[in-house]
């Protein structure tokens, strides 16, 4: 399963017994590995470089990777003894998921498990590497043709005739639909999203709709004279994707001193955490993709240039606009249900936290609330001029819902 630039497992044992009170750097917050180190955090880390700062296309693919290898991290601690085996084989879990769904990471994610092998006082280091890999190959196996990968998310899509209120492909560039088809892949807790659903966008002409559409045309456009420098700051911040955003804030729960880090079964419930969050997160994206292509509603920028209602064809929101349909947001419908397992799981963090972004690398901004990142991202794509209000908090309460119908069924695991 591993290509031939894969250092084989034989190869790792061997550095690791050869390597002494050498320093690996691992590309972790935590720094080089050595005493003290937190196996699991160690590897959270290990698994944020290897997936990297994703785009739109690569998002729900990249949740997948983090589902798989943190699905098999929790079989492969239950079924290890207690102590430096249990993190052995948590970390071979880990480490054979990357190499397959991400084999261009391999060199970074090697030199992390060599460095994990040196560090692990581990008498038989050979039986739990094996079960970790064991369990990886398990549940890659079952989650084959899950229609999660990426040629299978984006895969082509005709949007229909142009129609008032229909999406088209947006300005400016008029690119194809990206991604157009994560909500026909095949969920990994719920039984099927079609009754997560939401009901159709509001109607054209409507109180909501005309109260949404004038607000984006205000707030919404790139000259905007009402959006303030901190909204603006709040709608750059969260550019980027929800994975990106939301690596963070679920890293608090799982670090030392974490809410979800006491107790004697703590590596067991951070990693199921860690595992259930992905999960849950990713089928309601699937939720939300397959609603976007199911009502197929323009996007502000479409209705602001182009509708009945002062058409102004020079209008230009203050962000490009994605090239998928606006109705419900996926932003939101992540934060939604991000929310949701980390309210039912983590509870309230226990203190505020910092996150940066890589798509405004001045901005930072701190949370005290899970509530809050749900907040901003519903405001930000208002900001952005990229969704309606509407769709906003129908996303994240879709979002919401997902992940509570997720969260019912986590003990099945992945189907």
């Amino acid at each position: 399963m591993h290509t031939s630039k894969t250092i084989s497992r034989r190869a790792l044992l061997a550095t690791a017994a050869g390597a002494g009170a050498a320093t690996v750097l691992t590309p972790s917050p935590a720094g080089a590995a050595g005493p003290g180190v937190d196996t699991l955090l160690e590897w959270y880390d290990v698994t944020a470089a290897a997936v990297g700062v994703i785009t739109g296309p690569q998002q729900v693919t990249n949740s997948r990777t983090w589902a798989i290898a943190w699905i098999a991290a929790g079989r492969a601690l239950a079924a290890a003894r207690p102590g430096p085996e249990a993190e052995l084989a948590l970390a071979g879990a880990v480490h054979e998921t990357l190499l397959v769904t991400n084999p261009a990471a391999a060199a970074t994610v090697d030199a992390a498990f060599a460095a994990t092998l040196a560090r692990l006082d581990v008498r038989r280091p050979e039986r739990a590497v094996a079960a970790g890999a064991e369990a990886a190959r398990a549940v890659l196996a079952e989650r084959a043709g899950d229609g999660l990968d990426l040629a299978s998310v984006n895969r082509p899509f005709t949007p229909p005739p142009p129609a008032t209120g229909i999406w088209p492909r947006r300005p400016p560039a008029f690119a194809a639909a990206v991604p157009a088809r994560p909500g026909d892949g095949r969920p990994f807790l719920v039984r099927g999203v079609d009754a997560l659903l939401p009901g159709p966008p509001p109607a054209l002409g409507s109180d909501v709709h005309l109260r949404d559409l004038a607000e984006s045309r205000a707030v919404g456009a790139a000259d905007s004279a009402v959006r303030t420098p901190q909204q603006t700051a709040v709608a750059r911040f969260w550019a980027q994707t929800s994975l990106n955003g939301f690596t963070g804030a679920l890293r608090t729960t799982v670090a030392p001193g974490g809410s979800h880090a006491a107790g004697r079964r703590a590596l067991a419930r951070r990693a199921e955490l860690i595992a259930v969050f992905h999960a849950a997160t990713i089928d309601a994206q699937i939720t939300t993709y397959k609603a976007k292509y199911r009502y197929l509603a323009w996007r502000p920028v479409t209705a602001i240039r182009t509708g009945s209602v002062a058409p102004d064809p020079a209008w230009t929101p203050l962000l490009n606009t994605p090239a998928h349909p606006e109705y419900p947001s996926g932003h939101t419908t992540y934060a939604g249900a991000a929310q949701a397992v980390l309210d039912t799981l983590a509870g309230p963090p226990r203190a505020p936290f910092t996150l940066t972004s890589p798509a405004a690398a001045d901005v930072t901004l701190t949370y005290r609330r899970w509530s809050e990142l749900t907040r901003d991202n519903i405001d930000a794509r208002v900001w952005q001029g990229v969704h309606f209000r509407h769709t906003d908090e129908v996303g994240a309460a879709v979002g919401r819902r997902a992940a509570l119908a997720a969260l019912e069924r986590r003990h099945g695991g992945p189907r």
